[in-house]
């Protein structure tokens, strides 16, 4: 039976869970305690703080876990990155007050910087030449140059909001961040199997995810031209209507350029047309 270590409450622990449910597993009532139950795979759910979850999988505590990449890169445990999960997406950048006139990393030298991340920070100012000063603080990182702490921060970005609303400005960009599923090295081959079990319903709902299910009435004579619109996941699927001269064409096509494909598919004679939601894609 796994163990996954999961966020136990913040910005990723719905967006985990969520994925988990999607894939046909599901935390028993009184999820909210230290450990849980899953229902639908051999699995127990550990709810942890999000920057105890690399030493957790690191240490073995946790066969896997879902955790940010910055936690990751922040802690430097050993841990394998198994896949990327396409959520929670943010960067940690640095941001100085709006009335600095910041010209470039140079600036930063000899300043005092605010962070939660002083890991990925001292590596950033050390790959930049730059000798700076690095001041920890737990929260409330974005305050620190209001009150005289600092003369700058390296903190989470998501929107930006917050750091309009406390007169900061983004000025470099450092780290790119989502959450990942981790696994402690050298699982044994029992667990190894249960992780690629697990690993295959997750990259099926990850597949799904953005695309959209197209089913239309076409003319006989516009096939040829609907086909090159819409290759599918192999080619799309014809099935002869049972009026003459008329077809139903299936495709699977991504959200992003849907609208378009329709336009295009409406000049050619497609009628008709529907559009579904897919909740997997199993290859």
């Amino acid at each position: 039976m796994l163990k996954i270590a999961i966020q136990s409450k913040g910005r990723l622990n719905e967006q985990s869970l969520g994925l988990l449910a999607d894939a046909g597993i599901s935390a028993c009532s009184g999820s909210r305690s230290l450990i849980s139950r899953a229902k639908g795979f051999p699995m127990e759910i550990l709810y942890l703080r999000d920057d105890d979850i690399p030493q957790a999988v690191a240490m073995g505590v946790a066969d896997i876990g879902i955790v940010g990449l910055n936690e990751v890169a922040e802690k430097r445990q050993k841990v394998d990155e198994v896949m990327r999960l396409g959520f929670g997406s943010c960067r940690i950048s640095i941001a100085v007050p709006k009335a600095v006139d910041y010209d470039g990393t140079s600036w930063l030298s000899g300043r005092r910087i605010a962070t939660s991340y002083p890991v990925i920070l001292d590596r950033f100012l050390k790959d930049n030449g730059i000798d700076a000063e690095i001041h920890e603080i737990a929260g409330s990182v974005e305050i620190a140059p209001a009150v005289g702490m600092a003369d700058a921060i390296f903190d989470i970005v998501s929107s930006g909001g917050t750091l309009v609303q406390n007169g900061l400005r983004e000025v470099e960009q450092v780290f790119f961040s989502e959450a990942a599923l981790i696994a402690t090295p050298g699982l044994g081959e029992e667990k190894t199997a249960e992780l690629e079990k697990l690993k295959f319903r997750l990259r099926s709902i990850l597949t799904s995810r953005g695309m959209k299910y197209l089913l239309m009435n076409l003319p006989e004579a516009a096939i040829n031209e609907a086909v090159a619109l819409l290759p599918g996941m192999k080619s799309p699927t014809l099935l002869p209507l049972a009026a003459p001269g008329w077809y139903s064409l299936h495709a699977v096509v991504g959200e992003e350029e849907l609208w378009e494909k329709i336009e295009q598919l409406k000049t050619i004679g497609a009628e008709d047309i529907l559009v579904l939601n897919l909740e997997n894609i199993v290859r």
